[in-house]
């Protein structure tokens, strides 16, 4: 018989299916700022300046490792120097690449707007542990704890079909609409750039548009 940590285990990887995908930084055609500013179901999470001149949307997975490395090498830099200035507004969406990213982001959204990054940049820098060991549910779970989730309201988290639709629903679109193949994936008003942007790149990117 399976105990609780299986059943959830085994929830989460018999109801959420993905596509792999990765990615090379480079500049892909343009899309319109009022297509990109559509939120999903679930709300956009904004940062920084409402009013800046740039808006920056990344589409990433939470078991990505260049999306990792991103939000761990440049993710620091970057806020400090564009979004706590207001040079920017910037937006994480979810572009879940397997079952298990799926989980971790609907574990961002569960407890509400001022928690969603708090627990994706966790999930970030702790990725090793968590989204490639034997139990990958038992790890997030022990994880999640670190962020106020009991077993139960990890359960009832990710059975919570109205979460699930809505992260699913931002990835379909992305794929459908934004040709988003890849992940991380950015838009700096409007235009693609695909892969892990160093601080550099980032820069040349928006610097011109401030």
């Amino acid at each position: 018989m399976l105990n609780r940590r299986q059943l959830t285990q085994t929830a989460i990887f018999s109801s959420l299916s993905m596509a792999l995908g990765t990615g090379a930084v480079r500049a892909e055609p343009k899309f319109s700022a009022e297509a990109l500013a559509v939120a999903g179901p679930l709300g956009d999470v904004a940062l920084g300046n409402e009013n800046a001149k740039v808006t920056v949307y990344e589409y990433a997975s939470l078991t990505c490792s260049h999306c990792a490395a991103f939000h761990t090498n440049v993710w620091p830099k970057f806020k400090e120097k564009y979004i706590e200035t207001g040079k920017i507004r910037f937006i994480l969406r979810e572009f879940p690449l397997d079952p298990l990213a799926v989980a971790g982001f609907m574990l961002a959204r569960c407890n509400g707007n001022d928690r969603f990054y708090p627990v994706s940049d966790l999930l970030f820098d702790t990725q090793k542990s968590w989204a490639f060991v034997d139990k990958p549910a038992e790890a997030l779970l022990n994880l999640m704890r670190q962020a106020g989730f009991t077993q139960e309201s990890f359960e009832a988290c990710l059975k919570n079909q109205s979460i699930y639709d809505g992260v699913l629903a931002v990835r379909t679109r992305g794929g459908k609409e934004f040709q988003i193949d890849a992940t991380p994936t950015f838009f700096i008003n409007g235009q693609m750039f695909k892969g892990a942007m160093s601080l550099e790149e980032l820069e040349k990117a928006i610097d011109p548009l401030l």
